[in-house]
């Protein structure tokens, strides 16, 4: 019996170190530019939903592509007509890790540097990606900053020649993040 009691005390008192702390949001924000000298096209989306794993690293995020906003209506219908497809293609998706979270500290207040690699879904195509970033603790919430860049073409987004002079071959993708603990 007395046994039994320890066993158990020990399984009750390793809890804590056996959940896995997870943190989540859903007003993350990604910004993109695809402009060029002729012309500036950015654009914006802050309902971006992720959540990551602190224990595994594991990495997840989700956005709507209609839910991307331009300074000019113009080139928000273009956006999701002509390029995104959004209706065939509803959302964007990214699935990876955190490769060295193992680095962070989440009971100390500090910034950390970070490596994420995973696969980003868009336009129906799914591509390998790899970036640097950092995670910054407060207390109970983490902020998250990367970015990267893609080439259209590998997500099979075609420029027309009409317009090849105003948008990049090449998009910079810049995520940031506010997380809370997932409860």
């Amino acid at each position: 019996m007395k046994q039994m009691l320890i066993v158990i005390a020990l399984f009750v008192l390793s809890l804590p170190v056996l959940s896995q702390k997870r943190y989540f949001t859903k007003s993350g924000q990604i910004n993109f530019a695809a402009g060029t000298a002729v012309e500036d096209i950015d654009g914006i989306n802050k309902a971006a939903t992720s959540v990551f794993d602190a224990t595994s690293g594991q990495i997840e995020f989700a956005v709507l592509v209609k839910g991307f906003e331009f300074k000019r209506a113009l080139m928000q219908e273009h956006f999701n007509e002509n390029y995104m497809e959004s209706d065939r293609f509803p959302k964007s998706v990214f699935k990876g890790k955190i490769v060295n979270v193992d680095k962070v500290n989440f009971q100390k207040d500090g910034s950390y540097p970070v490596t994420v690699k995973g696969v980003l879904e868009m336009h129906g195509v799914k591509k390998e990606v790899e970036t640097t970033g950092s995670l910054k603790v407060t207390g109970e919430t983490v902020h998250s900053d990367a970015a990267f860049t893609v080439l259209l073409a590998d997500y099979k987004i075609a420029i027309p020649s009409l317009v090849k002079d105003k948008i990049s071959p090449t998009v910079t993708i810049k995520v940031n993040c506010n997380y809370n603990v997932l409860k």
